[in-house]
């Protein structure tokens, strides 16, 4: 049976996280749906319950993350690990597009994480486009 996260522990990490997605960086001030408190490294593969190890994570980053560690750079084909929130600093891997619609990759695990989490699917670029109506998109504070 999966290992409950505590209310402390979620907190923590949303604490940590300053409430947004550490993958796409989306505000859940702003979502549907509460966040998820996601395995960087995955139960699946061993990976444990410590704050060291979670992640806070929006419904549609945590679920098409699942259990992958890595995926290929669509533009070698070649395969990389996975943006990992705790080893990588996200302004170094990712930027924003011009209008800030979209999260552009910088490098191949940037790139490889863009796809395999669908960063940039149509449902978040709507609420980017939103958010920058009413100037709170990008979170500045989190790059």
């Amino acid at each position: 049976m999966a290992e409950a996260i505590s209310e402390a522990l979620r907190q923590a990490v949303t604490e940590r996280a300053r409430g947004c997605c550490e993958y796409c960086l989306s505000q859940e001030a702003y979502a549907t749906e509460r966040f998820s408190i996601e395995h960087i490294y995955p139960r699946a593969l061993g990976g444990l319950t410590v704050v060291e190890n979670l992640a806070l994570a929006c419904q549609g980053c945590n679920g098409h993350k699942s259990a992958k560690t890595a995926a290929a750079d669509p533009e070698t084909g070649e395969m990389t690990t996975l943006f990992h929130p705790r080893k990588h600093r996200w302004a170094e891997h990712f930027s924003w597009s011009d209008d800030g619609l979209h999260i552009v990759g910088l490098t191949p695990t940037g790139k490889a994480t863009i796809v395999r989490l669908q960063m940039n699917r149509p449902s978040l670029v709507n609420l980017r486009r939103a958010l920058l109506s009413i100037k709170v998109h990008p979170p500045r504070d989190l790059l």
